[in-house]
């Protein structure tokens, strides 16, 4: 499993909650037990009515970090991030026993072997050491916020330009659509209540009144 996957583990996480729409979608075990995907039946399975109140802790503590680097406040980030990675520590193993190539050959990749007793405490580990690997490979300004209001779920800008402002497309539809119309409400409230401004011609002089004005 590439290390990738876990620091997707904290957006998944992070995005959990919409705060400015007062919503939440961790509110129970099962809930938890989505968080893992597929890939981790077994730790899933572990899953606890206790794991709810430890990954919503985590996830407060998580959003801390997408929302410093979001602000350029790097080593804050950085900082919030070491907490985290020092309270829920992992141990890096090679792997390759699920993944075979054309000749059957493993194919070696890094694992996050967790040791924790608990559901909760395993998920926080892998996703705060993926995180930390993405944030060092690529950069802190890599993490953001997504600026389409009220959405501001997280994300990590993997584009080869570092120009990822939202979270997704539709986000990304959504607030260019906004920009328009509020542009267009500007253009509009700087017209005359009577319409545009129409440009006259300058008033010209006939020949006859030339000649009296020399």
């Amino acid at each position: 499993m590439e290390l990738t996957y876990y620091a997707d583990l904290a957006v998944r996480l992070v995005n959990t909650e919409e705060p400015a729409r007062d919503t939440d979608a961790l509110t129970d075990v099962e809930a938890v037990r989505a968080l893992f995907g597929p890939s981790q039946p077994a730790v899933a399975r572990r899953a606890v009515e206790a794991d709810v109140t430890r990954l919503r802790g985590v996830r407060t503590r998580l959003r801390a970090v997408f929302g410093a680097a979001a602000e350029g406040e790097e080593t804050r980030a950085v900082d919030l991030l070491n907490a985290l990675l020092m309270e829920y520590p992992v141990s890096p193993q090679i792997s390759g026993h699920d993944y075979l190539d054309d000749a059957g050959r493993p194919r070696w990749h890094m694992h996050l072997a967790e040791h924790p007793t608990n559901a909760g405490a395993a998920y926080a580990a892998m996703a705060c050491m993926g995180l930390a690997v993405q944030l060092t490979d690529l950069g802190v300004d890599r993490l953001g916020l997504c600026e389409a209001e009220p959405c501001r779920n997280a994300y990590i800008d993997t584009s080869t330009n570092r120009s990822k402002r939202y979270c997704s497309d539709r986000c990304a539809t959504r607030a260019n659509v906004a920009a328009y119309r509020a542009r267009k409400r500007r253009e509009r409230a700087s017209l005359p209540a009577d319409g545009p401004v129409r440009r006259t011609a300058e008033p010209t002089h006939s020949s006859a009144e030339r000649s009296r004005e020399g």
